[in-house]
């Protein structure tokens, strides 16, 4: 128990941290490698918690996907950071009014949040027996039976997503040429080869 409680300040702290560095760098890369500092201990606290298909799912799908892609695209964009930061001034007083309300609005949640005893006893009478499999297989007999119809409509609409995205972004530029493959398929040699008789020492016109 002492060495879990260790690790849960330590991963605690190292996420609190982190988050803090995100928006308190100057350079954004820097920012970036901060999160996925963040999203790390962050998965360590999900399999403290024994969730460990939380923390799979943050290092594969934040870390391994969203990061390292904004990452690539902060590097690869050279976007004028000092030119963006010149207005932000002028924003700084209203943001620090949203940031005093929320701030008053934790204090009231978390000095007047309170966990009796009852609710403890019943959150352990309803917890669901698994049959002592880990909860990833759990999770995926109830995924994949259950919600199978659900689960594959979403990643229909994720694809979708997906296809527009990419067909409102691709702009074709003029004069390209561009490979058909229908027409290559559909050539014939009566299409595809021109035969002519050149005479010695004259060339094709």
């Amino acid at each position: 128990m002492a060495v879990a409680g260790i690790f849960f300040y330590l991963f605690s702290a190292i996420t609190v941290a982190a988050a803090f560095m995100v928006i308190a760098a100057r350079n954004p890369v820097h920012s970036v490698l901060f999160l996925i500092l963040a999203f790390f201990n962050s998965a360590g606290l999900f399999v403290l918690m024994g969730a460990e298909f939380l923390a799979m799912i943050l290092v594969v799908v934040y870390v391994g996907a969203v990061a390292v892609l904004f990452l690539f695209v902060v590097m690869m964009l050279d976007i004028d950071f000092a030119e963006l930061r010149q207005g932000m001034l002028q924003y700084l007083p209203v943001g620090g009014v949203i940031g005093v309300i929320l701030l008053i609005e934790l204090i009231f949640v978390v000095g007047s949040w309170a966990l009796s005893p009852e609710a403890v006893a019943t959150i352990a009478d309803k917890a669901p027996s698994v049959g002592g499999i880990t909860n990833t297989e759990a999770i995926g007999q109830i995924l994949y039976t259950k919600y199978v119809y659900l689960f594959q409509a979403a990643g229909i609409v994720l694809l979708i997503a997906m296809v527009g995205a990419i067909v409102l972004t691709l702009h074709h530029k003029e004069g390209v040429r561009r490979q058909s493959i229908p027409r290559q398929v559909a050539r014939t040699p009566a299409t595809a080869i021109e035969v002519r008789e050149v005479k010695s020492g004259e060339g094709l016109s």
